[in-house]
This record gives C-alpha cells, sequence and structure tokens, in this order.
C-alpha cells in the first residue's frame, strides 16, 4: 500500500511541476518590451500626391484570417495569401495617407509568419507606429481544438503614413477586473495607441484604440480613459480618435454614445439614421469602427465605409477625406 501511495504521489508531483513549467512557458513573452512601442522609418518610396486634402482610414484587418476570426476552423495559408492581395490591391487603388490597424500580426506563426504591417507599407508607406498587445507562444483561443492553441503570436495595432510620425505612446488600459490568473495571462491588452503626424508644418494627434469586446464594465472604463485623453489633446492639436471601438450605434446604452452627443466633435461616414454598418463582412449588421475629430480645427471633406475590401477581415474599414482648418 505504501508503495502504491509513493507511485501516486510522484505521480502528481510530476504533474504539478509539468503544469507549472508549461504555464510558465506558455505565457512567457517572445519580445523584449522595449519592442512594444516601436516608431520605424522604411526606405520605401515615398510621395504623397497632394498636401492640402488628406484620408485617413481605421481598419479591424483581422489578422487577415477574414470570417474565420474566433472561428475553431482551419485556416489554411492560402486563405492568408489571397486575402493579403485584396488588401494590398484595395489599399494601393485608395491611395490613403494614413491607415490605423487593429489585429494586425507581425511575423505571427497563426498568419504563416508576415509582418503584415511592413508588407501593407511597401504600397508607399514610410512611416509606422507599431504598438503589441499580444506576445505568446501559446494561446487558447479559440477553445477548440487545443491543437490551433500552439505557435508564436505577436500581434497588436499599427499606425502607418505617408507623412512623418513622432512622440509615439503605447497606453495600457484597464483589464478585465477578478479575471483568473491563468485567463489574465493570456489576455489581450487593450490599447490606446497615441502618435503625432506632421501635416503641412502642423501637427496633428492620432488616438488609434482597440475596446474590450467581452465585457461591458471593463469597456466603459477602458472609454473613460480614452474619452481623457482625447480631451486631453483635443484642447491643443487637430485630434483624430479612430478604432475598434466594440460598442454598436444602434445600442442606446453604448459608450460611443458620449462621442456622438458632443457638439464639438465630428463623426465621419456616420449617419444616425443610416451607420453603415462595420460588422461583420459577410453581411454587416452593426457599426462598432469609427473616426471621429476635432470640429474646430479639422475640415471633413467626405467618408465611407469600405466594402470594396470584402471578407478580408470580419470587419471593413472606414474612410474619412480632411483639411486643417
Amino acid at each position: 500500500m505504501k508503495k502504491f501511495l509513493k507511485i501516486v504521489f510522484r505521480f502528481f508531483l510530476v504533474l504539478i511541476i509539468a503544469v507549472v513549467v508549461f504555464f510558465y512557458w506558455a505565457s512567457s513573452s517572445t519580445l523584449n518590451e522595449k519592442e512594444y512601442e516601436v516608431l520605424s522609418v522604411f526606405e520605401n518610396e515615398n510621395a504623397p500626391i497632394n498636401d492640402s486634402i488628406f484620408s485617413i482610414v481605421t481598419y479591424n484587418i483581422g489578422y487577415l484570417s477574414g470570417m474565420t476570426n474566433n472561428l475553431p476552423v482551419p485556416k489554411p495559408k492560402e486563405l492568408f495569401d489571397i486575402n493579403l492581395q485584396k488588401v494590398l490591391t484595395q489599399t494601393k487603388k485608395l491611395q490613403a495617407d494614413i491607415i490605423a490597424f487593429q489585429e494586425i500580426d507581425y511575423n505571427a506563426s497563426r498568419s504563416y509568419f508576415v509582418n503584415q504591417q511592413n508588407k501593407i507599407a511597401e504600397l508607399g508607406f514610410k512611416y509606422a507606429a507599431q504598438a503589441v498587445n499580444w506576445d505568446k507562444t501559446y494561446i487558447p483561443f479559440p477553445y477548440w481544438p487545443p491543437t490551433m492553441h500552439f505557435g508564436k503570436v505577436v500581434s497588436g495595432q499599427s499606425i502607418i503614413s505617408k507623412y512623418p510620425l513622432k512622440e509615439h505612446e503605447r497606453i495600457v488600459l484597464e483589464r478585465v477586473a477578478g479575471t483568473p490568473f491563468y485567463r489574465d495571462a493570456f489576455y489581450l491588452e487593450r490599447l490606446a495607441q497615441v502618435v503625432k503626424v506632421t501635416l503641412n508644418k502642423q501637427e496633428v494627434v492620432l488616438i488609434n484604440i482597440h475596446l474590450e469586446a467581452f465585457d461591458a464594465s471593463t469597456r466603459k472604463n477602458q472609454f473613460e480613459e480614452v474619452l481623457a485623453i482625447f480631451n486631453t489633446y483635443k484642447k491643443t492639436y487637430p485630434t483624430i480618435l479612430l478604432g475598434d471601438f466594440n460598442a454598436s450605434a444602434s445600442n442606446k446604452d453604448a459608450i460611443v454614445q458620449k462621442m456622438f452627443a458632443m457638439q464639438d466633435v465630428g463623426n465621419a461616414a456616420f449617419n444616425a439614421k443610416n451607420p453603415a454598418n462595420t460588422f461583420d463582412t459577410k453581411s454587416p449588421f452593426e457599426r462598432i469602427d469609427y473616426i471621429f475629430y476635432t470640429k474646430n480645427s479639422i475640415e471633413y471633406i467626405s467618408g465611407k465605409v469600405l466594402s470594396e475590401f470584402g471578407e478580408a477581415s470580419d470587419h471593413l474599414p472606414v474612410e474619412m477625406s480632411f483639411k486643417l482648418k
């Protein structure tokens, strides 16, 4: 009996050690923390077409997984190749000056080791601000099958620009309270990415966000943090707040309603009666991606939801053309 108990004890001891080692390995990062906030200047050809009317886009690119994003289904390389080519083709036609991305991958195994930011920047975007919010060797999502959990994932938010970027800041927003440690260790950090772009010798502040998707109270608190940042900058600079708010325009209790109510803030490509939906791309049923701007310093020219990008992501991009006053 004692021999049997020793065997059982050793088995559970080895099991516990194995679980601890696996947890440590799985939750470890692959990058140095300094690499989470990077401002780059590329050698790409850079010849902006105009110097008075500018174009900016927000796009949750869903790491180019299309409508398979968050689904427990195979994601073959061909899917990513097709979606990347679609985005490259449409972006080249669009001739945007600035693009703010959410859920963009940097040499991640799940998207077949393509640096999506740098690949798109090759179209003539000389400057890039990269803010990493997911850096793991193992991600237990989607929950099934477990074989999809393994492999390095480095992902985040990027702003690429044909005009100079400076003073880049990666601000980590509040996490979901009360989350067990074993889930919190794999949490996708929600960010406010702040950077200044120089247009016509004038500094414009860009705030690129991706708010909490699943917990409404956390999303509300994150939005209040973002709103405080926006209100601080808009006193001094032309300011653009854009990204994936995960807040539906049709929901009267959604945090984004506060933005709609601000008289000095405009909303690109938006009509309250027909908000031009951005999610999902197979059959768009809600608007959760937005571009807001300060009316006193930015003149709105035009805007639209870019349906021509199709199902390269589960979100559609939003574009705004504008002048500085």
